[in-house]
């Protein structure tokens, strides 16, 4: 067994590979370019290494620089993680001229699996039913329009080195490829060094589901079971489970024996997935295999049991497979959202910042025999950067049912605090209470078509509107209390605190009456219904966990001008408490009116101006694309959202620009 590794990798991935190292008393090494000294993983590691500039290209992406902290420290193997260089044949080559191990499958089968045209091309030739596509590199926009014209619209457009939804475009007409095809090849290039590009056609209302394979250096290979990943956005996963509640015992076998065979024609030596597309009767058609470990591997481990990272370390150690294929179980239900550092109201936008407050929920067993895990690579006071991936973190949850373990999530989401950039939570948290997510009508186009307008917090309704507004009467009463222990006020008597209060939850109005109760206030609403709150909940704390009524809620709590914020389940809303009399004046306050639409394009986040794509005293008509920026690896084409004229460009391609700076007005 090693006694030194280097990961050669940063933030989620890293800190959880040095956690399963360290349970293995194996010491560690970081690598960190310059946005990360101060990162969370280089804090845990034994040593770390700096090895560049912020861009990846010019740190984390250069084989040399990796193995020459390897040489420099004596570690005896790297870990890659995923991204960057976890798929480069190139890299476990120049680790072993350099006598260290490839913590990862050998280079012959990244090199057969890893590219995804090859991997196709090979999948052929073992008889696996694949998607009808060309598997060939394509040269220029003119090629790709005529050749997705043979296969037929819609088509994928994808990086043959990509993953992670970089480089990863579908087109439904001539235009949209051309475009498409510009756009995955610039992405494919500055992620992942490679900017070739292949077509295959786009199967409608699809599922994504893939399994994880497991090798040996002894000729053993087996299958974890499946995960499904069909909730994505921009072809990006968002939430992932295990098993999937698609499919039946005899499919799963059928697909675990397909990626098995799959595995072994190519002598795969590690953990590494196999993807399918699925369609809704069950029929499944191969897409790619990862040469990697996969973001999404906690679902895998929490209802198998095993550690993924420790096997992979195992056996690239030339140790055996621990377990035959019949030994594996499946137990439960797994489910993993990724929490990311962007904004979903303004189209899930990236941000970037210092996170002012970052407290997870606990990890560990919870109620209905539950379990909540939570896998980061930072920490409160530390800064989400421009040159990388925006996860914050990935949430897991464990439960016997796919529902428990689905309000366990909820849960959790509920009880993840997150200030000083914008987060996803809100819109993971509205996921968790679908409907259709919730029954398990699942395909990859689920968010589109269920946010086809984009995401915006609702207000709570019904009964849940209600419990909201008795945790805001609670938390005013509590406050109130508290007022009354300050000194100096005249003597008890002279003034009374009104009991009888209007909670406003934006425009509703909830008449209440607050009494006492043996564990806390009770709030006594208009039609009689009663409902005692408890919780141990004191001001300036960012989450509320209590009861109320019968019922265990957990709640986000920001203050806001004369009253709080909150969310719970998806929904959020301002609350404000107010006496009888405070209340009827308020009603005949006026409400501000927001002023329309500006005359300027601004840049919706701090990014990197790729290119401007129209000049001063040009018209153009709503839709057509303005300029691109770069944030977080990923392009964002920003257009004219009606007709208008370009009267000026401030902005220049190259330049770096914060949120809302002003790239181009309109006359």
């Amino acid at each position: 067994m090693f006694d030194k590794i280097l990961i050669a990798n940063r933030g989620e991935i890293a800190c959880r590979v040095i956690k399963t190292a360290r349970r293995m008393g194996i010491r560690t090494v970081a690598v960190f370019s310059d946005a990360d000294r101060d990162a969370l993983h280089v804090g845990m590691a034994d040593e770390a290494v700096h090895i560049g500039p912020a861009a990846a290209a010019e740190s984390y992406l250069l084989i040399d620089r990796i193995v020459e902290a390897c040489l420099q420290t004596g570690a005896q193997a790297v870990h890659p993680g995923y991204g960057f260089l976890s798929e480069r044949e190139a890299f476990p080559r120049a680790l072993e001229a350099a006598g260290i191990t490839f913590i990862g499958p050998n280079p012959h089968a990244i090199a057969a699996m890893g590219d995804k045209i090859e991997s196709k091309k090979a999948a052929a030739a073992a008889n696996v039913s694949t998607v009808p596509g060309f598997l060939g590199v394509i040269e220029s926009p003119d090629h790709a329009m005529r050749i997705a014209g043979e296969i037929g619209y819609p088509v994928m457009i994808k990086a043959s080195a990509g993953g992670g939804g970089k480089g990863m475009r579908i087109a439904h007409s001539k235009d949209e490829v051309a475009e498409g095809f510009a756009r995955s090849k610039s992405e494919a290039a500055s992620s992942f060094g490679d900017d070739r590009v292949f077509i295959e056609k786009f199967i409608t209302d699809p599922r994504h589901i893939e399994i994880q394979v497991l090798g040996d250096k002894h000729g053993h290979v087996i299958h974890l079971g499946e995960r499904e990943c069909s909730i994505q956005r921009r072809n990006q996963k968002v939430i992932e489970e295990a098993p999937s509640p698609l499919l039946d015992p005899e499919t799963r076998a059928k697909m675990g024996a397909q990626a098995v065979a799959l595995a072994k024609a190519v002598g795969y030596d590690s953990a590494g997935t196999v993807e399918f597309v699925a369609g809704q009767d069950k029929s499944f058609y191969f897409l790619e295999m990862n040469t990697r470990l996969q973001v999404e591997h906690p679902v895998t481990e929490m209802i198998t049991g095993l550690d993924l990272v420790e096997l992979m370390i195992r056996v690239a150690a030339g140790e055996k497979l621990p377990l035959t294929q019949e030994q594996v179980r499946l137990d439960g239900w797994a489910i993993e959202s990724r929490v990311y550092a962007e904004d979903p109201t303004r189209n899930f936008l990236p941000s970037i910042g210092r996170l002012v407050t970052y407290r997870p929920p606990a990890e560990g067993p919870v109620d209905g025999g539950a379990t909540v895990r939570n896998d980061t690579g930072v920490e409160e006071g530390g800064e989400i950067p421009i040159f990388y991936d925006p996860m914050i973190a990935k949430l897991v949850t464990h439960a016997p049912t796919r529902i428990a373990a689905i309000e366990a999530h909820s849960t959790a989401l509920d009880a993840f605090a997150i200030d000083g950039i914008r987060h996803n939570i809100p819109f993971l948290s509205a996921l968790m209470a679908h409907p259709r997510w919730r029954e398990g009508r699942l395909s990859t186009g689920f968010i589109t078509e269920e946010f086809a307008s984009g995401f915006s917090e609702l207000a709570p309704t019904g009964a849940q509107a209600r419990q909201v507004a008795a945790v805001a009467a609670a938390i005013d009463h509590l406050q109130n209390e508290r007022k009354r222990g300050i000194s100096g006020q005249m003597r008890p008597g002279f003034v009374r605190f009104e009991r009888d209060r209007v909670v406003a939850l934006g425009p509703d109005r909830h008449p209440v009456t607050i009494d006492d109760g043996e564990a806390g206030p009770v709030v006594a609403f208009a039609d009689g219904e009663r409902l005692a709150v408890s919780s141990a909940w004191r001001p300036g704390q960012p989450v509320w966990t209590g009861t109320v009524g019968a019922k265990v809620l957990t709640l986000q709590v920001r203050p806001i001008r004369n009253g709080v914020r909150l969310a719970h389940a998806g929904t959020a809303v301002e609350a404000r408490v107010y006496t009888r009399r405070e209340a009827d004046l308020a009603g005949l306050m006026l409400e501000k009116v927001e002023s329309g639409a500006g005359k300027a394009l601004l840049c919706p986040m701090p990014g990197l101006v790729k290119a401007i794509q129209v000049k001063a005293g040009q018209v153009v008509k709503a839709g057509e694309p303005l300029a691109i920026v770069e944030a977080m690896k990923m392009e964002n084409v920003l257009r004219a959202e009606r007709d208008a004229t370009i009267a000026k460009v401030v902005a220049k391609e190259g330049e770096s620009l914060a949120v809302d700076a002003v790239i181009l007005e309109f006359a």
